[in-house]
């Protein structure tokens, strides 16, 4: 029988390399989407050699439509699963930043979400199984932490919920992941300083994919891994907004960051 397949966009560091290795050892075979080739080549070799797993690298840039497209192609082949993972934050302020790399982040963090989830739903409705996982994050849920990024991870968590209620009984599925703050090089790339962030808000990548697949399972579409992070954002959805947004200003560093 052949293995299902799973695509991940952005693993060659962070949770979409956790997401990657749980996959190819859960025996799927996996499509890895980035744009660092030597990096995609080397975790393609590890996972093969570790797992046994057949890895397709598909280098591609998703903030050029070009390259969405090329990934769209080859998910319009049918995947079972397919983890929207790539997306970035910027620092600075929204009003001194380069708008270039703002719209850059909406083609990556939203766009690339929108196109590829199109191209992989109909091979999975005629199948009548597949999962589709969208890297949110609980700033998409908490106002005041940051600017463009927040509303992009909004837009992929409504997005999320409002397929998920179309798709009820087809046998595919819809989730957001809403992480907070994960040991990866996220921030760092962002160039966010983080020094001074409390432990207890830290969570680390193989927690978060576990929890992410047991809530899968569950049929949870709303996916937000940490018992301290789902009782910000309870809290988030019971207190008034200008409270959350104060809140969110001192714990989540709402400034410096877009």
């Amino acid at each position: 029988m052949p293995r299902p397949v799973a695509m991940i966009t952005g693993p060659t560091s962070g949770l979409g390399a956790g997401f990657a290795r749980r996959y190819a050892t859960d025996g799927y075979d996996l499509i890895l989407v980035a744009r660092d080739v030597e990096r995609l080549e080397l975790l393609a070799a590890e996972l093969h050699d570790e797992a046994g797993a057949h890895v397709e690298v598909l280098p591609a840039d998703l903030a050029v439509e070009a390259d969405r497209a090329k990934v769209a192609e080859r998910l319009s082949r049918g995947v079972r699963i397919l983890v929207n993972n790539a997306g970035f934050g910027t620092s600075g302020e929204f009003w001194s930043a380069d708008l270039a790399v703002l719209q850059s982040q909406l083609d990556v963090n939203v766009t690339a979400v929108m196109a590829l989830t199109h191209a992989a739903l109909p091979p999975m409705l005629a199948d009548g199984a597949g999962t589709v996982i969208n890297v949110a994050s609980v700033a998409g849920l908490l106002p005041g932490r940051g600017s463009t990024y927040s509303a992009s991870k909004a837009w992929v968590i409504a997005f999320s919920e409002g397929l998920a209620n179309g798709l009820g009984g087809t046998g595919v599925g819809v989730h957001a992941l809403c992480p907070g703050f994960v040991r990866t090089e996220f921030h760092e790339r962002a160039g966010i300083d983080m020094a001074g962030t409390p432990s207890i808000l830290w969570l680390e990548v193989n927690d978060v994919v576990r929890d992410t697949l047991a809530g899968v399972a569950k049929g949870q579409v709303v996916i937000v891994p940490g018992l301290q992070y789902k009782l910000l954002t309870t809290g988030g959805r019971m207190v008034p907004r200008n409270l959350v947004r104060a809140m969110t200003k001192v714990v989540g560093r709402g400034r410096g960051r877009t």
